[in-house]
């Protein structure tokens, strides 16, 4: 899969986070992959990002496709032809575009599904709702814009976090037929992230106790990024 660098802006990108004991990932994370740890901890959660104007970068602004979109991560490292390497492991992805839906793992790598998308944002304040087609939210965020990064954080500051997650743009997800795990690198043209005070947070996969033991992955902290422009690069593939 040869796919053109996609460009656009991230009009909104709000990362939701939380840790837990590396352990957890047994079983979970499929090979090469291993929990990528910071301070003894492993990190993941879900990414809630707006697009606006996606499009190959020949393309003009007018005939880009604007979605709401959401990705589950997990910090992950792995081994590739002798090198270290960092980056993201994506077990769901979820997405309100039919066209993403449709194009995900076949023009683009990462394989999609539909989700309805329930947002409510004022200049700083933001509520997301995510759920599968008729079924109860699987995801639900509340929040709002603060200058106080959380105390209830493996990450002793905002700055530390951000060094963190800036690592995370190379992302792996499993291709449609299993075979291979497909990649893509984003890079952020421009780079201000800001911390979001936590008034609700459920994330299904996290906290229903079947996926994990109830209580075992605690929320950690949330950031909102806005309006970046930014490029999606194809990287290569990693058979499973």
């Amino acid at each position: 899969m040869h796919l053109p660098v996609i460009v656009g802006q991230l009009d909104r990108r709000i990362l939701l986070n939380y840790h837990f004991s590396p352990d957890l990932m047994s079983g979970f994370l499929p090979a090469p992959f291993e929990p990528r740890l910071h301070n003894g901890r492993g990190v993941g959660g879900i990414c809630m990002i707006r697009f606006k104007q996606l499009r190959p970068r020949r393309f003009p602004g007018t005939l880009g496709i604007n979605s709401e979109n959401a990705a589950h991560r997990i910090a992950v490292q792995w081994r590739e032809r002798g090198e270290h390497r960092e980056g993201v492991f994506i077990p769901r992805r979820d997405t309100a575009s039919a066209f993403n839906r449709w194009a995900g793992g076949r023009i683009f790598p990462g394989v999609f599904q539909i989700a309805q998308f329930a947002i409510d944002e004022s200049q700083d304040h933001y509520h997301i709702e995510i759920a599968d087609v008729g079924q109860p939210a699987h995801v639900i965020f509340d929040g709002n814009d603060t200058n106080d990064f959380s105390p209830h954080s493996i990450f002793t500051s905002l700055d530390e976090a951000s060094d963190f997650f800036a690592k995370g743009a190379v992302g792996y997800s499993a291709s449609r037929d299993g075979s291979h795990f497909q990649g893509m690198e984003l890079r952020l043209l421009d780079w201000h992230i800001s911390p979001l005070k936590i008034n609700k947070a459920y994330v299904r996969l996290f906290e229903d106790g079947v996926t994990f033991p109830q209580g075992s992955v605690i929320l950690d902290s949330a950031m909102v990024m806005r309006r970046l422009r930014h490029e999606w690069h194809n990287i290569r593939t990693i058979p499973s």
